[in-house]
């Protein structure tokens, strides 16, 4: 039995042995590997960086071709709108005492309408008007304090000029409507 022990003995041996050697093969190998990596990555490192490098240059330009689109049609409209304005005369916005200046003016206009009416209806040019005269001039008075509260307070309000006269042709009158609508028939 000591032969069949020496037997059992020498076969774990060189088995262990070889289990040792497929370690140190599996080390030696890793080792080999890992070099073989580190002399890649040294080598594609470079070339990798170079072509990242590449890339983002060509990604700056198209951003900085962008932008100056983007700046030249913003430019354009400014200038589009400066000359709107420039058109239309919006260079700023109404004031209270612009407005207050307009009313006033409307007011003058409209004094200088009523003393035309008077004067035109003295000579007898223009028939005297059923309204009462010192009406309206109450009321022209109330609508330029009206007037000048609005401005006051920066307010638009929508302006209306004094009524107008109408000028009738002296001497003829109108036929009643009873009358038309019996000639009519």
């Amino acid at each position: 039995m000591s032969d069949d022990k020496n037997k059992v003995t020498d076969k774990a041996g060189e088995i262990a042995k070889n289990i040792w050697l497929a370690g140190v093969g599996a080390y030696g190998k890793a080792v080999d590997e890992a070099q073989d990596r580190l002399e890649k990555a040294g080598v594609e490192t470079p070339k990798l960086f170079r072509d990242l490098v590449k890339a983002g240059t060509a990604l700056e330009e198209e951003a900085k071709d962008a932008l100056h689109a983007s700046q030249a049609a913003r430019s354009s409209v400014e200038e589009r709108i400066g000359r709107v304005r420039e058109n239309f005369q919006l260079q700023r916005p109404a004031r209270g005492e612009d407005l207050l200046a307009l009313h006033e003016k409307i007011d003058r206009i409209g004094n200088q309408l009523s003393e035309l009416t008077t004067a035109l209806t003295e000579q007898g040019v223009l028939k005297p008007s059923r309204s009462r005269s010192g009406t309206k001039k109450k009321s022209a008075a109330k609508k330029s304090g009206a007037r000048k509260k609005a401005a006051g307070s920066k307010a638009t309000a929508s302006t209306k000029t004094a009524p107008k006269a109408r000028a009738k042709p002296a001497g003829r009158k109108p036929a009643p409507k009873s009358r038309a609508r019996k000639s009519k028939s």
